[in-house]
């Protein structure tokens, strides 16, 4: 049987069901055509899909017809009869050339012998319009009445079902056939980042090995070795994101979505063997470090570092750090690598924005949440605070709200300084998954300055404050 690549089984199977209805009206014969373009602009060829009974229709390989742009255009929407005493050629709904094709014949005497023979029965021609567009036809017949206006009406509806089925039909082929496209698309991307990651392990090992043997030629007390510690240090770092990204880039691969396993319940034969991809499947892929594994943590052991890395890019930028982190600090509940990554993008967001000359300032502190500040929807528990704040111009009102949305940069975009707007929004996804928050004021808020800040010394720039919650064996000491 001749059909178009674009029909489905689920498509067919509509027809049957309308076909069948309309044999329950006492048709004795019915046959759904569709167009299918042989060229653009030019003729398009009628195709049967389904036909009652199925010996109507003769199924072999060049069963079809072609209607011309002209024939199409003549295709009247409303239902047209044919019966013995019409000759064809007097059809308003159809052309006689039409016609012709539809019925098989070749000549007007031949078309004669043949409604004579065989199809001696009123017929009712419809064809399947959606927006100005002819689908395909719907042609039925029966021998023992014609058929009255309510009859007519329900075939029409019909056939417009059939045409809305049609274009949905068609629209979801070219979907799947776009879907397969991105698929190739993805393919193709997952190579390339597999290539990319492989060539970015050797540098990043050659930079690890220089590290380490700067650390073996650098005497203790020499105040360039924290910089080859600082090396090792942010090699590992990279390390362990490198193999975030790598295990990521595996699972995506392996769970691309093929248009087949986009099917829904109530699949066609063709396809029931397939397994769906669940969308639970890829609950597993995770870009950023796993935090909401908490273990009593030292905010002290996990920001020192970054200060020593920060302070080395402060001096090359003309920038101070001033910090200020009170001695036997308590723990804290939270996710060592995932605070790091936290601490590490506001300390790199203060670098970015503040002007040369001028001061970044870090400070920890604990709240013991006794006069209930400050405003956080956290437990009532001890709170670390950790706050950073830079000297730069600030954060506009209107950009305050949106700070934390992925790619939001609002004014900074106009800038000349670099960023993607992700920094923010990595790190506040962290702190929730610490069961933590994070604040931010612009201007400064001045008691989140160091001892011997003075407030008039700085009236502008943006403090960030990571809340975390004391570990609870520590809660007992505080009191």
């Amino acid at each position: 049987m001749l059909m178009p690549a674009s029909v489905s089984s689920e498509f067919v199977t509509l027809c049957r069901s309308q076909v069948g209805l309309i044999a329950s009206l006492g048709a004795t014969f019915s046959v759904v055509y569709l167009t299918e373009e042989l060229a653009s602009g030019g003729a398009a060829k009628l195709i049967p899909i389904v036909a009652y009974p199925e010996t109507s229709v003769d199924w072999e390989e060049n069963q079809g017809w072609t209607l011309w742009p002209e024939e199409m255009e003549a295709v009247n929407p409303t239902p047209r009869l044919l019966s013995p005493e019409t000759p064809a050629k007097k059809l308003p709904g159809i052309p006689a050339i039409a016609l012709d094709r539809l019925e098989g014949v070749d000549s007007k005497s031949d078309r004669e012998q043949h409604q004579e023979n065989n199809w001696q029965q009123p017929q009712i021609v419809l064809p399947l319009l959606h927006e100005g567009v002819v689908m395909g036809l719907l042609v039925s017949g029966r021998k023992d009445r014609p058929w009255n206006e309510r009859e007519e009406a329900q075939m029409q509806r019909i056939a417009h079902s059939l045409a809305i089925a049609c274009v949905l039909d068609r629209r979801s082929h070219w979907i799947q056939q776009q879907v397969s496209k991105q698929q190739q698309l993805q393919i193709q991307q997952y190579d390339a980042m597999h290539n990319l990651l492989h060539q970015f392990k050797s540098p990043l090992t050659a930079l690890r090995t220089f590290g380490k043997l700067l650390m073996k030629r650098l005497l203790v007390e020499d105040k360039n070795r924290e910089v080859a510690v600082s090396i090792v240090r942010e090699s590992d770092r990279l390390s362990e994101l490198l193999q975030h990204i790598d295990r990521n880039v595996d699972i995506g691969e392996k769970n691309l979505i093929l248009p087949s396993q986009l099917k829904p319940k109530g699949k066609s034969e063709e396809t029931k063997n397939t397994h769906p991809v669940e969308i639970s499947q890829f609950s597993s892929i995770q870009l950023l470090p796993a935090a909401n594994f908490l273990e009593p943590c030292s905010v002290a052991e996990v920001l020192n570092p970054l200060l020593d890395s920060a302070r080395a890019i402060a001096d090359e930028c003309n920038l101070k750090l001033q910090a200020e982190i009170p001695a036997n600090l308590p723990l804290v509940q939270a996710n060592a690598k995932a605070l790091r990554e936290v601490l590490s993008n506001l300390l790199d967001n203060a670098l970015k924005y503040t002007p040369a000359g001028r001061q970044i300032y870090i400070k920890v502190k604990v709240e013991d949440r006794n006069n209930k500040s400050p405003k956080l929807s956290m437990l009532d528990l001890p709170l670390i605070g950790i706050g950073i704040s830079d000297s730069g111009s600030g954060i506009p009102p209107q950009d305050l709200e949106h700070l934390f949305e992925r790619h939001y940069r609002g004014a900074k975009a106009e800038t000349e300084i670099p960023g993607t707007g992700l920094g923010l929004a990595i790190a506040q996804d962290l702190v929730q998954e610490m069961q933590g928050e994070v604040q931010v004021f612009s201007p400064v808020k001045s008691e989140w300055m160091p001892v011997g800040v003075r407030k008039n010394d700085i009236n502008k720039g943006t403090t960030f404050i990571v809340w975390l919650q004391v570990e609870t064996k520590n809660i007992k000491n505080l009191n």
